[in-house]
């Protein structure tokens, strides 16, 4: 589809195409398809940027993240398709392991999400050939690697399905989502919750990464000061501030 780059909605349209691309690929689901938009919803609500509370949090998540002792990139289909650049900039600059997890998982489809991830330059993608089962879940997605997952301390999960972002807690592991919805499941249940669009939160976090690396006063300090159900409760309220703008800004007209 030839999309005027001066069209206000073109991003949004670009991704939504690119989207429905590798669902022909066979990379995302069509129920995929779905999941998206009820994000972007959400990013309308927001006003299309990071605010202020997603940014505390991702300050939030890149101490973790550096204070790790085995941290996680878990991507999913929806993930990959979105930001593969930005996943593994992030693994890089951790360092971190990078493992595919999928609900609708067959050899297939994980064969073309890891083969596409390495073809980004991810070098190592863990998944092929899961040895463990995450606890409490009686689907695909609690297969995992020893080595990855199932090891992790620290583990980042955008796009996530609230039962294993629950799970995961359960086992013990600080779980940083990233998911545009404040209420879901899995925003309630992460550790540090991240309400923001996919590549605004992973360049943050990367900014963030090189920002606190070596400032042990900094990251400590960042971990102790955050409240993930203040951070939720000032995010559902930037909502309602962009609402109620909005409903200013019709009755001026």
């Amino acid at each position: 589809m030839d999309i005027p780059k001066d069209h206000p909605r073109y991003k949004s349209l670009m991704t939504r195409e690119r989207l429905a691309h590798m669902v022909e690929e066979g990379m995302v689901t069509p129920t995929g398809l779905i999941s998206h938009g009820r994000g972007e919803a959400y990013d309308y609500l927001m006003g299309e940027k990071s605010i202020e509370p997603a940014i505390q949090a991702e300050k939030v998540a890149a101490a973790y993240l550096l204070q790790a002792r085995n941290p996680v990139v878990c991507i999913n289909g929806n993930a990959a398709a979105l930001d593969a650049d930005n996943l593994i900039a992030l693994a890089k600059a951790v360092p971190a392991k990078i493992e595919v997890n999928l609900f609708h998982r067959t050899p297939e489809r994980m064969e073309k999400i890891i083969a596409y991830l390495e073809s980004k330059g991810a070098g190592k993608v863990l998944g092929r050939d899961p040895d463990c089962r995450i606890e409490g879940l009686n689907h695909d997605r609690a297969l995992c690697t020893k080595e990855g997952i199932f090891d992790s301390d620290v583990i980042v999960v955008p796009i996530e399905d609230g039962d294993r972002a629950e799970a995961l807690v359960a086992m013990g592991k600080t779980v940083i989502s990233i998911d545009l919805n404040p209420l879901s499941r899995t925003s309630c249940k992460a550790t540090v919750p991240i309400s923001d669009e996919m590549t605004r939160a992973l360049e943050n976090i990367i900014r963030f990464v090189g920002e606190l690396r070596g400032n042990d006063e900094a990251i400590i300090k960042t971990i102790k000061e955050y409240s993930s159900a203040d951070n939720r409760c000032e995010t559902v309220r930037c909502i309602c501030d962009t609402l109620m703008a909005g409903f200013d800004t019709a009755g001026d007209e």
